[in-house]
């Protein structure tokens, strides 16, 4: 596998090897979320040169580098995950302190978001240490990017990221409901053999859609938009949808259209044009959520 990236290895010396790598900084690096070529080439260079690696995982953060073609020594990473990130932390500062470039990943993402790496990141900053992010994949702004819900001004402006929602049931659904209240997208994200049990809880938001993202960016990728209550049944329909990783998106409400100039605007153009038409111009001018605005619009010709 590391022969397939030898150009882009050579790529990201050509690109970032003549810029500044400060030692004695932590360097915050977001990794492929599940296609390997998503790496920056800014990525490959630092870890190449890193002197430490600290991950959430040294198995799966070493069979990752290989697959780059980068050499690391089982000494050269250091584990640091949810269960020990408070005294691994205090480890990774001695190292920043000898004036070693440390670089931390998680398995997989943009470290520190839902990941581990908050921690760390904070414990090296009260120690007065740079810490320095290298963004890239993330399965939040991928969906988003997709979904085409998160609106970027009025009062559904923005999005909310909730990250897993509780494991026990009572505390989900209680969960459910605050997030139900919020005029703005909403992003969540699941595991596998907790997927049903949150497709369930959700069927209370009735007929606001939920994009669902399976398998992000990897061979058997899949996103569906379903009603919050038909998202049990879509998921029934077919036992490979429940496999894999999950990032969902609630979108706002179609309430949240019934406010402000979208509304006015598209009732005039309705008189004159085709629905489609009128929601996509009453988008353009208003700068409103078109799904919110479509919803409106069936809803006033079902009345």
């Amino acid at each position: 596998m590391s022969a397939s990236f030898q150009l882009a290895r050579e790529a990201a010396r050509e690109a970032a090897g003549s810029q500044d790598y400060p030692p004695g900084s932590l360097y915050v690096v977001a990794t492929p979320i599940g296609n390997l070529a998503d790496i920056s080439l800014r990525a490959l260079h630092v870890l190449s040169i890193a002197d430490t690696v600290a991950c959430e995982d040294t198995r799966h953060t070493q069979q990752m580098l290989r697959a780059f073609g980068i050499d690391k020594s089982g000494g050269q990473l250091l584990a640091v995950h949810q269960h020990n990130e408070q005294e691994a932390a205090e480890q990774t500062v001695q190292l920043l302190q000898q004036g070693q470039r440390v670089v931390y990943v998680s398995d997989a993402g943009t470290p520190g978001v839902s990941d581990p790496g908050a921690r760390l990141v904070a414990i090296a900053r009260a120690n007065g240490l740079r810490c320095l992010p290298l963004p890239g994949a993330s399965s939040v702004t991928a969906l988003l990017s997709v979904a085409g819900c998160a609106a970027y001004t009025g009062d559904a402006a923005g999005f909310y990221f909730a990250g897993f929602l509780p494991s026990k049931a009572t505390e989900r659904a209680t969960t459910v409901q605050r997030l139900a209240a919020m005029e703005c997208a909403v992003v969540l994200l699941e595991a596998p053999h907790r997927i049903e049990a949150t497709a369930l809880s959700l069927a209370v938001l009735g007929e606001r859609k939920i994009t669902v993202g399976r398998e992000l960016t990897k061979q058997f990728e899949e996103i569906s938009t379903q009603p919050a209550n038909g998202l049990s049944a879509w998921f029934a329909a077919d036992a490979n949808r429940l496999r894999g990783e999950f990032a969902l998106v609630i979108h706002p409400s179609a309430a949240t259209a019934t406010e402000g100039e979208g509304p006015r605007v598209l009732r005039l153009l309705l008189d004159e044009l085709p629905l489609k038409t009128a929601v996509k111009l009453a988008c353009d001018i208003t700068g409103e959520p078109r799904n919110a605005l479509y919803d409106l619009a069936l809803s006033w010709k079902k009345s």
